[in-house]
Formats: C-alpha cells, structure tokens, sequence
C-alpha cells in the first residue's frame, strides 16, 4: 500500500499560488494518448512530467455551517518525498459575459502544506467523500499565459487509501484537462490564450468547459495515424 505517512507538527496552509484559473476538459481513447503526447511534445518543446497524484476530496461535517464545503488533497507519489497540495475550487463566474468565453474561469486557491494536513482536516470536522488516483503526464509550458496541460487515467480505490490495487474508473479513456493561473485583471487574456492553444488539439479531441461532453473525436484515429508517421507537430 502507498500512502503519504500523516506524522509530524500542525499543518499550515503556504504559497498561495492563484486566486483565479482558467480550466477546459475533454477524454481521449488510451490508444491515442501516444500520439497526443507526440503533438504536444512538438508544440510545446519542453519535456513532459511524469504525474502520479492520489487525490483525496472532503466534505464539511454539520458542525462547520449549513454551507456546503469542499476540499482536495493532493499527495504528490513521484516525488521522493511525497508532497502534499491542498486546493480548494470556488464557484465558477456567471453572466453574459463568462458564456462568450470558452473557458470556464472559476475561483481556486491553493497551497502546499505539510504532511499531517488529513489529521488536520479531520480535526476540522470535515470527511473523507471519495478519493482517487490519477497517473499520467503533464507538459507546462508559456504560451501568452502559463499553461498546464494534463493527461491522465483516473483510478478508483478499492481499499481505503490503497493506490496500489486502483482500478480505471473508465477503461480506454483518458481525461485531458488545461488549466492556466489567472486573475480579475487578467482573465480575458488568460481564456484567450488557453482557447488559441486548445485549437491545436482539435484534430485529436474536443476540450470544453468542465461539465459539458463532448466525447471524442471521430476523426481521431486519422490524425493520430498522422502523427504517429511523421513524428510530431511544430514548436510554438
């Protein structure tokens, strides 16, 4: 069994990273991720990073309020010493002004945090609601916003905390997710950018706001046919 050791002193929240982030998602068969990486590698020109997240979400207990809250934990698995990222994932912006924009652009906040943070949250009264495990890759890169571009199966737990007998919630498919930092003054810019990149996806799989399918891609099997014979796109 992995599992991040919960010892040591009290957890306090650092780092806070972002206030803002823009976020579109879309799936794509496992049998084409090669090829997908291939044309990211190509329009990214960095090295990708390998991801290996166990991801647990908690949920207030009655005594914190009549209003619903929600936090994630993430334990970084790749690192030496796993490390551990609380986020927590606000309401989404609403308005005329968010539905023209592709992206959804919502609030989150997040921070590195010592290794004890469970105990510490459930001290708080919060419980544990599901937890899962994400393996795949990621490739960071700035294209007129720093974009994170992230691909990876989501595995279940049979056990409590037991990531090493995770199983695929969706076999054969894969979830794509990118995301960028932003903030009030900037967002427009940011779900811009994020827009402009996603469109060189677009042969291989939709991306959308989270929450609306798309499904795949019919002409996806040719474009990765394409790319797996040439090698790869172009550096932006």
């Amino acid at each position: 069994m992995v599992f991040c050791t919960l010892k040591g002193r009290r957890s306090l929240p650092s780092q806070k990273k972002a206030d803002m982030e823009c976020v579109v998602q879309g799936i794509i068969e496992t049998q084409h991720v090669e090829a997908l990486e291939i044309l990211l590698q190509g329009l990214c020109g960095v090295q990708r990073e390998r991801l290996r997240i166990h991801e647990i979400c908690l949920k207030n207990g009655p005594n914190l309020g009549l209003v619903a809250s929600e936090v994630r934990l993430l334990c970084d698995l790749e690192q030496t010493e796993p490390s551990w990222t609380v986020r927590h994932i606000g309401g989404a912006m609403r308005g005329a002004g968010a539905e023209q924009i592709s992206v959804l652009v919502r609030t989150m906040v997040e921070s590195k945090v010592s290794k004890n943070v469970l105990r510490m949250f459930y001290t708080l009264g919060y419980k544990l609601d599901h937890e899962l495990l994400r393996v795949g890759f990621s490739f960071q890169f700035n294209r007129g916003a720093q974009i994170t571009v992230t691909v990876s199966s989501v595995n279940k737990m049979l056990k409590l905390h037991a990531t090493d007998e995770a199983v695929p919630v969706t076999p054969g498919i894969q979830m794509v997710e990118v995301t960028a930092p932003a903030s009030a003054e900037n967002y427009t810019e940011v779900a811009a950018a994020v827009s402009s990149f996603c469109e060189y996806l677009a042969p291989l799989l939709h991306l959308s706001k989270p929450g609306v399918s798309t499904g795949v891609v019919p002409t996806a099997a040719a474009a990765a046919a394409s790319l797996m014979s040439d090698g790869g796109g172009t550096t932006l």
